[in-house]
């Protein structure tokens, strides 16, 4: 079996006692969740708690691919994490990553970070209409969003769970997580920003205000980005529960 791993230089003198727990996971920490697809646990180390997050084994196909054609999920969040960092967008910091794998491909990978305790995720604003200071949250999201474009960074997965917020007086700090799915570009096009709303909330009044602020930002035309916006989100929204629909139809006949 052969090991691929990186540890970030803040954390190279703990290297030893970060091998032992990813040798000894699954008895080690708190399980974060079901971990119905990949797993998450939260582990001392002295006065800081990390994750560590074990990716799913990969299907034949994807051991071959991560292993010779593309990178591995967990080297990816590591390598994303510290060039998020790099161009000042928040992310828990990263710690390391860990891949096994044999001549066939990837067996198991693991990335590890910081545990970052927050506030809230965006998931509480589409879920809770009157929470505490909603509005003001979701324009300082949307100022965080557009940073995140203006940066070059297309984060796919930018969706209800994948924000981490934590209040700092009247200002609110973004932190993004589960990144092995972003592309980085040097500009980024009118209907991809748009676009990377679409994941976030099927409700209309939280697109207008979105909207709003980004034209705010931008000084670009409301209506042509609330129509943007809107036909996008619902395309996605249709196209999930359509999804949901046929897995449901599929369940069921597979019982019957």
């Amino acid at each position: 079996m052969k090991l691929v791993k990186e540890i970030h230089s803040h954390f190279v003198d703990q290297q030893e006692r970060l091998d032992h727990m990813i040798h000894n996971f699954e008895g080690i920490g708190t399980q974060l969740g079901k971990g119905e697809r990949n797993k998450i646990k939260t582990v001392d180390l002295d006065a800081f708690l990390l994750n560590i997050k074990s990716f799913k084994k990969p299907k034949f196909i994807n051991k071959i691919a991560y292993q010779y054609f593309r990178k591995s999920k967990a080297e990816r969040s590591y390598k994303y994490a510290t060039r998020l960092l790099a161009n000042g967008i928040a992310t828990p910091q990263p710690v390391g990553y860990y891949i096994f794998s044999d001549y066939l491909g990837i067996l198991d990978s693991y990335y590890v970070s910081e545990h970052l305790a927050c506030d809230l995720t965006y998931r509480e604003l589409v879920e809770n209409a009157t929470y505490p200071d909603h509005e003001n949250i979701l324009r300082q999201f949307t100022r965080f969003t557009h940073k995140l474009h203006e940066k070059g960074v297309f984060f796919k997965d930018h969706s209800p769970g994948n924000t981490l917020i934590k209040k700092n007086g009247d200002v609110y700090d973004f932190y993004l997580v589960d990144l092995n799915r972003m592309n980085f570009m040097e500009t980024m096009s009118f209907e991809l920003r748009m676009k990377n709303f679409s994941r976030l909330t099927p409700k209309k009044e939280m697109v207008a205000i979105m909207s709003d602020e980004y034209a705010k930002i931008t000084e670009w035309n409301y209506e042509k980005i609330y129509g943007e916006m809107w036909r996008l989100t619902d395309q996605f929204q249709q196209k999930y529960y359509r999804k949901i629909r046929l897995k449901k139809k599929y369940l069921f006949w597979r019982k019957k």
